[in-house]
């Protein structure tokens, strides 16, 4: 209602426009998710389930929201980055981190049963949000880089962990057991007593997960005279690099540039 006398609300609501020419990342995470994950029964130290839904959903969000360029997950969390030049909801903060993270939390519910089969959903998953610019390239690749060491040490922590509980080991005792050791210390553990060689699991696991717009040939059929139809479309696709180093990088340049 145009010039109500109740309009002058609109007053207190505060500007939360993100710096230009900068950019934006949001990062949502799972809220209380050590719980969800005991109450659903997920496998332990990964389940292929629970980060294949993960993924989906970013996916989905990507599908959506056409600004974001490239996603990274791991565990409970994902990281969608949105290029310098975008001006998506004139770079409101609160607009951008509710519409991701609604999306993400929705498709979430929404595809549960796809990944999870018999495991019913108990209750809704929750997950928190929200947006932070970064002023240049270099900072973004430091910012997507500590998020995928951080995949690695806690993956490297939770596989060690576990392989000492499943051996007949206290959750207490095997805390016990790794609490000073460095990244040597646990792989020696797990080559040594389990015969794992770390660098040889799956390396959704070790590296978490990426999603970049990949050119793919779709095929359709025409309405017209019922004939294949081939287009190469930009589909959101997830991948399991290495992203710290300089390979990924100068294999996707068009992720950087002419933003």
């Amino acid at each position: 209602m145009a010039n109500s006398k109740y309009e002058y609300v609109r007053h207190f609501e505060l500007a939360d426009n993100m710096l230009p020419n900068t950019w934006l990342v949001v990062r949502i995470d799972g809220r209380g998710f050590h719980r969800f994950s005991q109450s659903h029964d997920f496998a332990k130290p990964n389940d292929r389930r629970a980060i294949d839904l993960m993924n989906r959903c970013a996916i989905e969000v990507m599908k959506d929201v056409k600004d974001i360029v490239l996603a990274y997950g791991q565990s409970d969390e994902y990281s969608f980055i949105i290029p310098k030049t975008s001006n998506l909801y004139s770079r409101r903060s609160s607009k951008i981190s509710s519409t991701v993270v609604s999306l993400f939390a929705s498709n979430y519910v929404m595809h549960w049963a796809e990944y999870f089969d018999e495991n019913k959903l108990k209750y809704a998953p929750c997950f928190d949000s929200r947006t932070v610019c970064y002023p240049n390239d270099k900072i973004l690749r430091d910012y997507l880089s500590w998020r995928q060491a951080d995949c690695h040490i806690n993956n490297l922590y939770n596989t060690t962990f576990w392989a000492l509980v499943k051996s007949g080991m206290t959750e207490k005792k095997a805390e016990d057991r790794l609490r000073g050791t460095f990244s040597k210390d646990k792989h020696e553990i797990l080559f040594t007593e389990f015969n794992i060689n770390y660098n040889n699991i799956d390396p959704i696991f070790r590296k978490g997960s990426t999603i970049i717009r990949q050119k793919t040939e779709v095929i359709s059929i025409s309405p017209r005279d019922f004939q294949e139809v081939k287009r190469i479309k930009l589909i959101p696709t997830a991948i399991h690099d290495d992203i710290i180093g300089q390979e990924f990088w100068d294999t996707h340049p068009d992720l950087l540039d002419n933003q």
